[in-house]
């Protein structure tokens, strides 16, 4: 579903530039345009921004862009994977966007950029884990489905009729993990992704609670460590 212009209006935009006046140019020229704005001076905080609350887009100083090293370099390669990003060069109040060697697409305006680029993202969260496409088998009561992906935070799972679930409803999943021991778990479902939309139909839920036996397992499914493993591209 396309999030409507008050979606969008009231989901901010992240402003990501080391240098004051160029943040502040980015982001009165954005407000101008009638949209909110969260003012980062590096893409660490525009990451934690973004795993506080849903975004809409990414405006980044093009100087910022290119300094970034090291940890700074992969998150900004992932949040500039993940969300409509515009890269600017500021001349005082003025904004330049900046036509990048092998980007697919780059709108020659701010305006543009939020009419246009944006205006079919839906604003989301940057998540607290990484999702991995893994596959087990599942049963909700007497409905049986399947996981298509699972993370540290939660899953999606395959249902041919999502509609007898609700947004905010707790279940309790029961996954059946061969060779792995089956286990069940309590889950908020925190969207639902109807049947006839061109992608597969089911429910995205969050766990409400991991105790040992459910990190346990979780951690042999995953193989990973539920405090490093971000969503991040490239690590």
């Amino acid at each position: 579903m396309n999030p409507t212009e008050a979606d969008r209006q009231n989901c901010p935009a992240l402003v990501v530039a080391h240098d004051d006046r160029s943040r502040a140019a980015i982001v009165a020229s954005s407000r101008s345009l009638g949209r909110q704005t969260l003012p980062c001076a590096c893409f660490s905080e525009a990451q934690d921004a973004a795993l506080a609350g849903p975004c809409g887009a990414i405006l980044v100083d093009l100087a910022t862009m290119i300094k970034a090293k090291d940890a700074e370099k992969i998150i900004a390669h992932t949040m500039t994977e993940i969300y409509p990003t515009l890269r600017v060069k500021s001349m005082g109040p003025l904004l330049i966007p900046m036509i990048m060697a092998g980007d697919a697409r780059q709108d020659r305006s701010l305006s543009d950029f939020f009419s246009k680029t944006c205006a079919s993202f839906a604003p989301r969260k940057l998540r607290s884990h990484r999702r991995k496409e893994i596959c087990v088998p599942t049963s909700i009561g007497s409905g049986r489905g399947f996981t298509v992906n699972l993370s540290w935070s939660g899953v999606f799972i395959v249902d041919m009729n999502p509609e007898r679930f609700r947004v905010g409803q707790e279940v309790s999943v029961r996954f059946l993990a061969p060779p792995e021991p089956e286990f069940s778990a309590a889950l908020t479902v925190v969207r639902l992704q109807r049947w006839g939309e061109r992608h597969p139909p089911g429910i995205g839920m969050q766990f409400k609670e991991a105790d040992q036996d459910l990190e346990q397992s979780l951690s042999t499914l995953l193989k990973s460590d539920r405090d490093t493993d971000h969503d991040r591209l490239g690590t």
